[in-house]
């Protein structure tokens, strides 16, 4: 075979397989798409992420802090109030997040698999 037809590997764009690997752990993208609406304390977080327990929404709101897409802002009480809100890379997220939402909508059954 000459080189020219010979196969070659395929290989995964690195970026895509970051992105990924973030956005594919259940609950962040979900977590960024509440908090676009503004910010949100973590009861109100809490209720829009139906089915998240509370030890699993602050390890990812931990992890997205982590990362620059949220900030956390506290505030003096009583009673302390912690708020929630996407950074300017978060925000710069959620283009591609709609478009994600609108190919769902067209794209996957409703009862499709989500875990």
């Amino acid at each position: 075979m000459t080189e020219d037809l010979a196969h070659s590997p395929r290989a995964c764009d690195g970026a895509l397989v970051r992105v990924f690997g973030f956005l594919g752990k259940r609950w962040n993208g979900v977590i960024i798409g509440v908090l676009a609406d503004g910010p949100s304390s973590f009861s109100e977080l809490r209720r829009a992420v139906h089915g998240i327990s509370d030890s699993v929404l602050s390890d990812r709101l931990t992890e997205l802090a982590a990362t620059g897409l949220v900030h956390r802002t506290v505030a003096e009480g009583p009673p302390i109030a912690v708020r929630y809100e996407l950074t300017k890379s978060g925000t710069n997220l959620m283009p591609a997040l709609r478009e994600l939402s609108r190919w769902a909508e067209d794209n996957l059954d409703e009862t499709a698999p989500t875990a």
